[in-house]
């Protein structure tokens, strides 16, 4: 993050913290939202009053109510609403200081019945049914999570809880993996607006990095509509972080972890000051701002300049032996709301999070072809989020400022002992590896009725910042010829002759600024005596990148056994440098910096129809401008660019066989574009993966054409019973493949001629009451869902790729998906029982090149559990948490024997292996 942008994000928390104290504690009152049956949309301008008294109100913009100052005691509230049946609600009980919530729906009166119908209810049915008509009015086809099921899971950030939803899993516990479709065919939206890749390395959004507390809800929109963003195929995420609360909070929260592979461990590292325990390094790794050019090491520097150099360099390369400390997280979140004159009210929400946690993966196996290694793998880590969020209503006029800043510091060391058979040496191999990555966005939202029915209009402009900053990433490679192994004169040397991919000190930095704006019209409309809703919008999105990287190394000016054998900690000594014993080099690489920009500008227009009392169909079409402009900075390189327009229709429709059956369908036209890194030729050497990764300037966009049909039954609110299938067809399809003619392992991407995905997913989550009526049974809840995913690949003719297999799986499609749980609530919610079972089938993580055949994950199966407690008048909360508690291995590997799973070394290579260890967690939450 950029220096002014940290000063105001830190300027802006501040500011909400104090404000935040100003609000009042209310007396008892009532809120909630007021919603049409059909549509699920809330309805603006209803009258609420509390029944024989002149205590009234009309619900804002976005359908809200807050009836204040109310006595404490039972309430009748009663609803109206033009060309709607008006509705009585019974039994709402009001507490002094405290807010009953209450979400009413609404049905549309006939029209041929000019008398007046008031629905009678009570609070309790009124209640579950807003619930149920909200989850089954959705135009698309969705799955989502409420900050409600956050809670009684042990999630701790976004991508924990994505492994929840149906059809989506977690790779590398952050990237996202929907409908067996790899993450980079996936979108994430923040708050209404899209964010960009967190990787430089990838196309994909790093889930982690936002705190599963600050999350409101979660959807993943599997088929498309007009009004969502084109670039996506398996699924749209959206994220809502909270918004203004129904009353004033205060909450902390404390937890501790232990990991079986790691807690109380001997934990190495690098060095270690107080500022990396809040998520910073102290700027000592970074290169001096002053720092010879590329040119002038290349083309030489005096022997005052080469020293003067090094020594501005970190020469602290020690490996500190330390005991590894439990996980331990801190939360803090204020919630404020006030309610003013006119039905206007002010809210906010402020939220702190922090994270350490110190994790060890020993004995990784990595044994395939020339490579026989064993790694200790050593991570520091330190998450801070903050969350400002502030709102205002007023008559029928919303405005919000969201903010939402996340920092994660991973410091990892890694030690490496095998054999080389290619150099025919035993390898002793270390790296100092530190990453830096932070998220800030900043969001400005309105919502306006315009005229006295429902249109309204909304609007919003975002900037957000991606960082992503690897200072001083240092690798030192010592080998020993296996004839000397028996000579006790000859030790390890490390390779200071010549400067290569595992003896150089990269500095790189990936800075991603972006800007978009959009305004959507909603306007309800009469189409064949149905009432309709006809919604159009603008969007606008500009991504400005650079990525910057250097590429350095210290050499010997005369080989010199006795130096290149020291210890680590000796081998590049004051002494030496100050004698000008070394000679600093660099690899001229200019090809691996560039910078790019995309503009995407987006016009969409949809119909929202009712066709009779049952049916329903949400079409339209979305038009996409894309423009992308990138630039290595070795000027020789052309630049690439791509400039093309979409037009993108879609529909769905829906039919209601019951009032808890829906019947649904859809048709949408999506793409893929590729992404920055994914264009760029910089090429980067992954230690871990054994092989480059470069990009491809020639790859051109997808297209994909997607069909869906699901059926749904709800039981009653919150369950569900559901059945899909889809299909998917690509053009130019983006994936990944070992491109391995040459000498060296090049993992890179290409576009696949034709590419064909279908599937069906099963879905239920329901009380077990149906076995037995009692109350046992009644707070127990069972949740399954099962993917089934077939994909068929024709790889590219002609192309110029060394490829093996003819028709494949698609890479990152996985054949099944299957997440599980049971939930129990007892003595009166006062206890909650979670467990959770999830399992992926094997995948293809990389296509086969010549040389090495395709990469794959092998299945593990994960099981969590949670118990939750309501403690000290239930307003503090204690949990115990246990995750992955079978601990099996993450493995990837090549199936040589063909027969479809990991048979372990010498039967199939192992790229990678190793076991990260349980965790054990306790949490203890208070509000005020």
């Amino acid at each position: 993050m950029k220096p002014q942008i940290k000063l105001r994000a830190i300027i802006t928390i501040i500011c909400v913290i104090i404000s935040a104290t100003v609000f009042a504690q209310g007396t008892g009152k009532i809120s909630g939202t007021v919603s049409d049956k059909k549509s699920g949309e809330t309805l603006i301008g209803v009258t609420v009053k509390i029944k024989g008294t002149n205590t009234g109100i009309a619900t804002d913009v976005e359908g809200r109510y807050s009836l204040t100052g109310l006595a404490a005691g039972n309430h009748i509230l009663t609803y109206q609403y033009v060309g709607y049946n008006g509705k009585e609600i019974s039994d709402v009980v009001v507490t002094t200081g405290q807010n009953t919530i209450l979400n009413v729906i609404l049905e549309e009166s006939n029209l041929q019945n000019l008398a007046e119908v008031v629905i009678q209810g009570s609070f309790k049915k009124e209640s579950v049914n807003a619930l149920y008509a909200k989850q089954k009015n959705n135009a698309a086809i969705s799955d989502g999570i409420s900050s409600e099921l956050i809670k009684r899971s042990p999630d701790r950030n976004t991508s924990d809880v994505l492994k929840r939803v149906s059809g989506a899993t977690i790779q590398d516990n952050k990237f996202v993996v929907i409908r067996g479709l790899s993450d980079r065919y996936n979108t994430a939206m923040l708050d209404g607006a899209s964010l960009p890749s967190t990787e430089p390395n990838r196309k994909a959004f790093s889930f982690d990095i936002v705190p599963s507390n600050l999350v409101d809800n979660l959807i993943i929109n599997k088929t498309a509509t007009p009004d969502l963003p084109a670039d996506f195929t398996g699924g749209a995420i959206q994220i809502q972080t909270k918004d203004i609360p129904e009353q004033n909070f205060v909450t902390f929260g404390v937890g501790a972890g232990y990991n079986t592979a790691s807690t109380g461990k001997d934990f190495l590292s690098g060095p270690r000051t107080a500022s990396n325990y809040f998520g910073f390094d102290d700027g000592k790794k970074q290169l001096p701002t002053n720092f010879f050019t590329t040119d002038q090491i290349v083309n030489g520097l005096t022997a005052e300049q080469n020293v003067k150099a090094l020594r501005s360099l970190p020469q602290d390369w020690n490996i500190y032996k330390r005991s590894a400390l439990p996980t331990q997280n801190y939360q803090f979140t204020v919630g404020r709301v006030k309610d003013l004159k006119n039905n206007s009210r002010l809210g906010a929400i402020v939220s702190l999070t922090y994270r350490n946690a110190q994790t060890i993966n020993q004995d990784v196996v990595r044994d395939y072809y020339d490579y026989d290694y064993s790694d200790d793998v050593y991570k520091f880590s330190t998450n801070i989020g903050a969350l400002a969020n502030f709102a205002y209503t007023f008559g029928k006029n919303k405005i919000t400022f969201k903010n939402i800043y996340n920092r994660i510091y991973d410091d990892q060391f890694l030690s490496r002992t095998g054999s080389n058979q290619a150099t025919q040496s035993d390898v002793k191999f270390f790296a100092f590896d530190l990453l830096q990555k932070s998220l800030f966005k900043s969001t400005v939202e309105g919502n306006h009725q315009l005229g006295v029915k429902n249109a309204k209009i909304d609007w919003s402009l975002s900037y957000s910042n991606v960082l992503n900053d690897q200072p001083d990433q240092r690798k030192v490679s010592y080998t020993r010829l296996f004839s000397d192994a028996s000579n006790p004169d000859v030790g390890f040397g490390a390779n200071l002759s010549t400067l290569g991919k595992e003896n150089t000190r990269l500095f790189s930095k990936l800075n991603e600024d972006s800007y978009s704006a959009g305004v959507n019209f909603t306007m309800p409309v009469n189409l064949f005596s149905k009432s309709s809703t006809f919604k159009a919008g603008l969007n606008s999105q500009y991504r400005d990148r650079t990525f910057d990287v250097r590429f350095l190394g210290m050499l010997l000016r005369t080989d010199d056994a006795d130096i290149r054998e020291r210890n680590l900690n000796q081998l590049f000594s004051s002494d030496l440098i100050n004698n000008n014993i070394y000679k600093l080099d660099e690899i001229p690489n200019f090809q691996d910096s560039y910078s790019g920009n995309s503009l995407t500008n987006a016009a969409y227009a949809m119909l929202d129809n009712r066709i009779g009392d049952k049916a329903r169909i949400v079409w339209g079409a979305r038009v996409e401008q894309f423009n992308l402009d990138l630039q290595a900075k070795q000027a020789s390189l052309s630049p690439v660019k791509q400039n093309y327009i979409d037009v993108l229709p879609s529909a769905n429709f829906t039919y209601s066989l019951t009032d808890k059956i829906n019947l649904r369908a859809s048709y949408y036209r999506t793409l893929a574009r590729p992404e920055f890194r994914e264009l760029a030729i910089s090429s980067y050497y992954d230690y871990e993966l054994l092989a480059f990764q470069q990009g491809n300037p020639n790859l051109e966009r997808s297209t994909i054409n997607n069909m869906d049909v699901r059926f749904e039954l709800y039981p009653s609110a919150g369950q569900i019973i559901s059945v899909s299938g889809f299909y998917k067809k690509f053009d130019n399809a983006i994936e990944t493949l070992n491109s391995d003619a040459g000498s060296t392992r090049i993992v890179t991407y290409f576009n696949s001629d034709k590419a064909t995905v279908y599937g069906v997913e099963f879905e239920v989550r329901k009380t077990l009451d149906f076995i037995l009526a009692n109350d046992f049974m009644r707070n127990t809840t069972a949740y399954a869902n099962l993917s089934l995913i077939k994909s068929t690949v024709s790889n590219p003719e002609d192309s110029g790729l060394f490829l093996q297999d003819g028709d494949r799986p698609m890479v990152g499609q996985a054949p099944y998906v299957i997440n599980a749980g049971l939930q129990h609530s007892f003595l009166d919610n006062k206890f909650n029982f979670n467990a959770l079972y999830n399992k992926v089938g094997r995948r293809l993580a990389i296509a086969a090149g010549v040389v090495y055949p395709a990469v794959w994950e092998a299945p593990r199966d994960v099981i969590d559990l949670q118990l939750g407690m309501k403690v000290l008048k239930n307003k503090g909360e204690l949990k115990f948490n246990a995750g992955d508690l079978l601990n099996q291995r993450s493995v990837l590997y090549y199936d040589q024997n063909t027969n479809k799973k990991y048979d372990g070394s010498p039967v199939d290579d192992t790229l990678s292996s190793y076991k990260s260890g349980s965790n054990f967690s306790v949490a203890f939450s208070y509000s005020f």
